[in-house]
């Protein structure tokens, strides 16, 4: 993963946040030029959509198998509409979304006691079951280490200290960065 420069990640957002509206308008995420090489680079993300200070979607990938700004843009029309905890985005919430997004290193396997509460995002699996919290979760929720790996266990569905009996434990970073003046609705009103 190549640190996104500031420029990369405004136009990460912004194709995001078309993505969602043209794909509201059109039922297709519309077409865009192709990005600069940063932006063109196979790693996972997380498109997170907040409305206020509420969680309102949330869904990506650990290992994408296209380019990053095409992740991003089918992330945010997923995050909006496939997130099986919320009822989908309506053309009249766009403008009081966030968008936010997480841009993910490799997943490697880590030991419990090297994880970095506030830097590792976490993926605790066992069988069939898997859960993913992502770095920034364990900081929002000021929990310590025993926490997040519970919390991680929780989300996979499993027992909360599963990862003390057998569960795999992997661990990224991520590159997170959000909307700081979400763009007004350019969708019309239906």
């Amino acid at each position: 993963m190549l640190p996104l420069t500031e420029t990369d990640q405004q136009t990460l957002l912004r194709m995001a946040r078309e993505a969602l509206v043209g794909y509201l308008n059109f039922a297709e995420i519309p077409k865009v030029p192709e990005p600069g090489e940063a932006l063109r680079q196979h790693c996972g993300a997380f498109v997170t959509l907040r409305k206020g200070k509420n969680l309102r979607g949330c869904i990506g990938v650990t290992e994408a198998h296209k380019p990053l700004y095409i992740t991003v843009r089918e992330c945010a029309v997923w995050a909006a509409l496939q997130d099986p905890r919320f009822p989908p985005v309506r053309k009249r919430e766009v403008s009081d979304l966030n968008l936010e997004i997480s841009v993910l290193s490799p997943l490697a396997e880590i030991a419990p006691e090297d994880i970095e509460v506030g830097r590792h995002g976490l993926v605790i699996s066992q069988g069939a079951q898997r859960g993913l919290l992502l770095p920034q979760v364990a900081t929002q929720w000021n929990w310590d280490r025993e926490q997040f790996l519970q919390e991680t266990c929780r989300k996979a569905g499993l027992p909360p200290d599963a990862w003390r009996r057998g569960a795999t434990i992997q661990a990224f970073t991520a590159q997170v960065f959000a909307e700081t003046d979400p763009a007004p609705a350019t969708i019309p009103a239906a």
